[in-house]
């Protein structure tokens, strides 16, 4: 296999699958470590861990300070905006969040606010008021940060730009990750100039998901696991795409060189690559990886940037 340079943008490192608890029972021991060994030789160099709260924002940062090639975001997820009210002093939970954040920064670990946005397909974690509100809060936190953001936008485009637009000057970039959208939702996110859309085994399910992935442009598209969720099945659209497969057991046989069959991790990003390689009819993957890993370095890794990328970025693009 190849190695092409991937970054994947949505790990879930804090979830208690990587400890081995699955349903709340113990199945195994925590394996993280084994997971980043099969992700560095599958070719991924980089990884940015998710926070949704602000516990596991802290959780997040602490994991990314085990490995120089791990980053990590630092926000409230939109199920769990009930955090800020359920804390007493919602102004104090922001400050908190912005306190971690410039903590994070200072490590050279925090890489952008988030994972916030708006989700309503699941209103009876968090109603849709509560979301909307304290999704434009966090807005403050990447103005006054400066960094870019990690969205989510789930079955609720139009309420989610019409933030966008009021607060499209207080951000510098951002990437609209786990995209699952219509063609119509897709457009809507294109027309920010300085968003991008991160595509996962989630965006790749149905005939019509493919389609929709179909007219990203590439210099507008990231990659991603969002693992453990959203691996690529073989009921899924797409599967005939992929190329490349690790050996994997069950939880209950688990054994440190396999996957755990059914647990997405970040070598399979390079599964994404090659779906949608396929849909758009990409034959040279190599330079869909480096259109993608650059892209992804100049939202979210400005600074490592060499003049030579910079050079390719700029021919024939506009600037974010």
């Amino acid at each position: 296999m190849a190695t092409v340079r991937m970054i994947d943008i949505a790990v879930n490192f804090t979830d208690s699958m990587f400890k081995g608890i699955y349903n709340g029972k113990q199945y195994h021991i925590g394996d993280i470590q084994a997971v980043l060994k099969r992700a560095w030789s599958a070719g991924v160099d980089r990884i940015i861990v998710t926070g949704g709260s602000l516990e596991e924002s802290k959780e997040a940062l602490a994991i990314a300070e085990t490995d120089a090639r791990l980053f990590c975001t630092v926000g409230v997820h939109p199920t769990r905006c009930k955090e800020f009210e359920d804390s007493g002093d919602p102004e104090k939970h922001l400050q908190d969040l912005l306190t971690l954040a410039k903590e994070g920064i200072e490590k050279g670990k925090v890489v952008a606010i988030g994972e916030c946005g708006l989700d309503y397909d699941r209103l009876h974690f968090c109603p849709s008021d509560t979301q909307k509100k304290y999704f434009e809060k966090q807005f403050e936190l990447a103005y006054r940060m400066k960094l870019p953001m990690f969205l989510h936008m789930r079955a609720a485009a139009q309420d989610f730009c019409d933030i966008l637009e009021r607060n499209k000057d207080r951000f510098v970039a951002g990437v609209a990750h786990s995209f699952t959208g219509s063609a119509e939702d897709r457009d809507k996110l294109l027309s920010f100039s300085n968003v991008f859309i991160g595509v996962n085994g989630c965006s790749l399910k149905t005939a019509e998901n493919l389609e929709v992935v179909k007219g990203i442009p590439v210099e507008r598209m990231m990659i991603e696991t969002d693992s453990p969720y959203c691996d690529i099945k073989n009921s899924h659209a797409g599967i005939h795409f992929v190329k490349s497969s690790w050996p994997s057991k069950k939880k209950e046989r688990h054994d440190q060189e396999c996957l755990v069959k059914g647990r997405n991790e970040p070598c399979l990003v390079r599964q994404v690559l090659e779906v949608v390689a396929g849909t758009k009819g990409i034959t040279n993957i190599d330079q869909l990886g480096k259109t993608l890993y650059h892209n992804t370095c100049r939202v979210f890794f400005p600074h490592d940037l060499d003049s030579a990328a910079e050079a390719l970025l700029a021919s024939g693009r506009e600037a974010i």
